[in-house]
């Protein structure tokens, strides 16, 4: 996949979000609170949060959330060799499928970069 298709899957997805937000925003306001409160850098740091997020999210089969939590992993420096370790351990608690999501997860970090 191409750095502007993955582009535009990003710009997509947020137009989505906006949209919903705009749809429901005390409920958006309030997850948006969770949001803040889960990944801000405490005994774990946001970046090693994105992580586990990307994990869950390929365990989870969640194509748009993998997409959105690598764009901010990206951003908190996150490396080729720690996403391929999230991933394995994605594969290890997600089995079959994990694993295709894992392999989706790594060619759209490549494609990010």
């Amino acid at each position: 996949m191409s750095q502007d298709v993955v582009k535009n899957r990003l710009v997509k997805l947020n137009s989505d979000l906006t949209n919903l937000y705009k749809a429901q925003p005390e409920l958006m306001d309030s997850f948006n609170g969770v949001i803040k409160q889960a990944s801000k850098t405490g005994a774990v740091s946001g970046k090693n949060k994105e992580l586990m997020a990307i994990a869950i999210a390929i365990a989870t089969h969640c194509e748009s959330c993998i997409l959105f939590h690598l764009n901010k992993a990206l951003k908190l420096g996150v490396s080729r060799a720690e996403l391929e370790e999230t991933i394995a351990v994605a594969i290890e608690m997600g089995g079959g499928p994990a694993m295709v999501y894992g392999a989706q997860a790594l060619s759209l970090f490549d494609d990010m970069k």
